[in-house]
């Protein structure tokens, strides 16, 4: 009796085994998001003032559980007001306003804190993950009845992974994108001091977005590391 329950037992777990390795891996993730962006430069200075809505769509590559690159392109708007400010600006005593809509494009690097996954494709992957990332991008803002703005920029945020089903992601996310360009509120230096440095005295905005992605184009099942 005892023998047949070892037999049991072995049997079991080879099944489920199976079972896991059968289950494919996949390696780009698509899908589209939905959030808020604020703008902090000379006309606000608090991330919780003045939010606008955001939407993008996504596109994620897979190196491992570990490791993925995502790019995006984002849609929203900008805006800003002097108006309860205690700042003085030397060359205009009226309160400054303004209203940009925004492009976002950036290319980011991902790092998972866990390995992330449901488990099935490896063993030992985690549901549910925090991450970091940082990357290279592009901003486009467009001031009403100014010039369209366009700067590098540095995104840099922190977010949480959660696997919904075996194919569908969810990710809440908050990233600051530091520009090279005090042009996104359609004023420039309005202090009187040059932006003469990589950062010195640009335009900055945060987002923070929930987005919800679907696995795509799944790994060979014979190979056994990373590289195919």
């Amino acid at each position: 009796m005892q023998r047949l329950l070892t037999l049991a037992c072995i049997l079991t777990l080879w099944t489920m085994t199976a079972r896991a390795q059968d289950e494919p891996e996949y390696r780009l993730e698509l899908g589209a998001g939905a959030g808020l962006a604020t703008y902090v430069g000379d006309l606000n200075d608090n991330l919780l003032k003045s939010m606008q809505p955001l939407g993008e769509i996504v596109v994620k590559y897979k190196a491992n559980p570990r490791m993925a690159w995502s790019a995006s392109l984002g849609f929203g708007q900008l805006k800003g007001s002097s108006a309860g400010d205690k700042t003085w600006y030397p060359d205009n005593d009226e309160t400054l306003e303004f209203k940009s809509s925004l492009t976002d494009f950036t290319v980011r690097f991902e790092y998972n804190f866990w390995p992330f996954g449901n488990g099935q494709e490896y063993r030992g992957t985690k549901p549910i993950t925090p991450f970091v990332t940082m990357g290279l991008g592009l901003s486009f803002a467009k001031p009403q009845d100014k010039a369209t703005a366009t700067g590098l920029q540095w995104p840099v945020g922190v977010g949480v992974k959660y696997k919904l089903d075996k194919r569908w992601n969810l990710a809440a996310e908050w990233v600051m994108h530091f520009t090279g360009s005090d042009q996104l509120d359609g004023v420039a230096d309005p202090y009187g001091i040059p932006s003469n440095g990589l950062f010195k005295n640009t335009d900055c905005y945060s987002t923070l977005a929930v987005t919800v992605t679907y696995d795509l184009w799944a790994k060979c099942k014979t190979c056994h590391n990373d590289r195919d």
